[in-house]
């Protein structure tokens, strides 16, 4: 079994700053890619950032230049630290990962989501 566990998210100022974390952990080989996506009330989930097993990242247009992925690759972490917070990003964030498993007989890549946390930015 494997779980994505997050922590860092919060209530914080526009203006402020915060960090998120989210460990994988459990059966798996390695990892392919790791990010975040968000999800406010009423719209549609979407990607924030993601980082692939090399290092190339991905940011969304509107937390370009403001947050930034990172990977902590011995713990299988990755990071969010978001900077410039305005109230436009209080959404509920989840850790996703792409992850390779295997049974005896094959490899495979099986997508995994954590439970989500709130990013609240007030104005």
């Amino acid at each position: 079994q494997v779980q994505l566990v997050e922590s860092g998210g919060g209530l914080v100022q526009a203006g402020g700053s915060l960090r998120l974390s989210c460990k994988a952990s459990g059966n798996f080989i390695s990892i392919v890619k790791m990010g975040w996506y968000r999800q406010a009330p009423g719209k549609q989930r979407e990607l924030v950032a993601e980082i692939i097993t090399h290092g190339r990242s991905t940011y969304s247009e509107a937390v370009k230049g403001r947050f930034t992925i990172s990977r902590d690759y011995t713990r299988n972490v990755v990071l969010l630290q978001m900077n410039s917070l305005k109230p436009e990003d209080s959404a509920t964030y989840y850790c996703n990962a792409d992850l390779r498993q295997s049974t005896p007989e094959y490899f495979y890549v099986q997508e995994w989501w954590g439970l989500g946390m709130q990013v609240t930015v007030s104005s």
